[in-house]
């Protein structure tokens, strides 16, 4: 592919692990190719994750540097930018009240019906992200051991998935990390957000490259590499950092 313009990311499992701070090296590596391109960060998880995990991780810069970054929280249902104020909207969607209540209602129904409720949990298990609810089996701060052995074979979320989608029909019903399900309007997806991400940036498709963990087709990243965006799969964040590495060094300074 040609020398991208914008370089995408997923977040969990791809810049960090699940629910956890970037390492260092990610932080440098990220405002070294903020330098070069526009970097954008796409994931399920709300704003407040990705303000943890990377805005309050990144090294001291300038605000021009960081104005760069392109953050969309709930597979781009949000769209934020980084500023000398702070974070600002470019935009937010929400879920209706109603929406909102026939999704929890309905998640957790089927999780109950089908044995999936768990009474030991770290945090809430259902979350209301306001343009997607989200259902995390073992809550969400569960650790990262504990969520890797809840579900290695993804059954027991698929057959929520499924369930859960036959109940709100009118809702995209997909899902999400590891232990997770996530609820949205319908057509909502990373492709519905590297869409948006395309609108507001100008930037052309074919000169963007996304980088992410879920790249199989039952995985959440599969619907940016099905609208034809250049994609390179990792597993980890080490690899993340191994390949940034490798592409640095090739792009340019502004």
């Amino acid at each position: 592919m040609p020398i991208p313009r914008l370089v995408a990311f997923d977040l969990d499992d791809t810049l960090a692990p699940s629910k956890s701070a970037i390492n260092p090296r990610i932080g440098r590596q990220l405002l070294e190719l903020a330098a070069r391109v526009e970097v954008a960060i796409i994931s399920g998880g709300q704003l407040a994750q990705f303000t943890a995990q990377v805005v309050d991780q990144l090294p001291e810069t300038d605000a021009d540097l960081l104005s760069h970054f392109h953050l969309l929280p709930t597979c781009g249902t949000q769209y934020y930018r980084l500023s000398p104020a702070g974070i600002e909207t470019v935009y937010a969607r929400s879920l209706t009240d109603d929406q909102k209540s026939r999704a929890l209602a309905a998640v957790e129904e089927e999780a109950r019906r089908l044995g999936l409720w768990e009474s030991e949990t770290w945090g809430p298990i259902l979350e209301d992200r306001g343009s997607q609810i989200t259902f995390s089996a073992l809550g969400q701060q569960a650790p990262v051991d504990a969520k890797m052995a809840w579900d290695p074979s993804g059954e027991k979320k698929n057959a929520l998935r499924a369930a859960v989608a036959d109940r709100i029909p009118d809702l995209e019903v997909r899902a999400g990390g590891s232990t997770s399900v996530d609820i949205t309007e319908r057509g909502i997806d990373k492709a519905y957000g590297m869409t948006r991400l395309i609108e507001q940036s100008g930037i052309p498709q074919d000169d963007i490259l996304f980088v992410g963990d879920r790249l199989d087709e039952n995985g959440n990243d599969y619907p940016v590499l099905a609208m034809g965006v250049a994609c390179h799969a990792v597993e980890g964040w080490e690899e993340t950092a191994d390949f940034l590495d490798q592409l640095i060094p090739t792009l340019p300074l502004r």
